[in-house]
């Protein structure tokens, strides 16, 4: 009978102890408040802290073009001017993040779009530790796989799920 209850034991955990749980992507982004804010190595520091593995990283200074096609579905919006404005003030900070649950783990860790209420809402985030308010909120993260497939392409090319770059910072 034991030998019986190994078998049926192997098989029901046969399925979730083995199989390897996926590990998704997704672009996390300083902002420019947030760089200029000097919150780039404490913002690491929590993703590290939080499971991430931060796969490639790079500072880039985004032009009008690039923020503009980057946000293009915030176009239609009032905000966009200002959007592209505030992100073409300055270098932002752009990472490839790691681990299971990616996606909606930075969307968590980071907190909600208006600052102001993360420092309410969610105190323990990222938005709440340095952004201002819903435009100048310190970060972005890819909101479904699909726009972190987009943004990781848009920054860093194809990416293959077994490379890893590193830029120089």
């Amino acid at each position: 009978m034991s030998l019986l209850l190994l078998a049926f034991t192997f098989l029901l955990c046969r399925s979730p102890c083995d199989a390897s749980v996926e590990k998704e992507r997704t672009l996390a982004m300083i902002k420019p408040d947030g760089v200029f804010g000097n919150y780039t190595d404490k913002i690491k520091e929590v993703i590290l802290e939080s499971g991430f593995s931060i796969i490639t990283e790079m500072v880039v200074q985004l032009d009008e073009g690039n923020a503009t096609v980057f946000y293009v579905e915030h176009s239609h919006r009032d905000f966009f001017p200002g959007l592209v404005k505030y992100m073409t003030s300055g270098p932002v900070y752009i990472m490839v993040l790691e681990k299971v649950n990616a996606i909606s783990d930075w969307r968590a860790l980071i907190g909600p779009t208006d600052a102001r209420k993360a420092r309410i809402s969610h105190p323990s985030s990222i938005r709440a530790m340095c952004g201002l308010d819903s435009e100048m909120n310190c970060v972005h993260g890819s909101d479904s796989p699909q726009s972190a497939a987009r943004e990781i392409s848009f920054f860093f090319g194809e990416m293959p799920g077994g490379i890893v770059r590193h830029e120089e910072l």
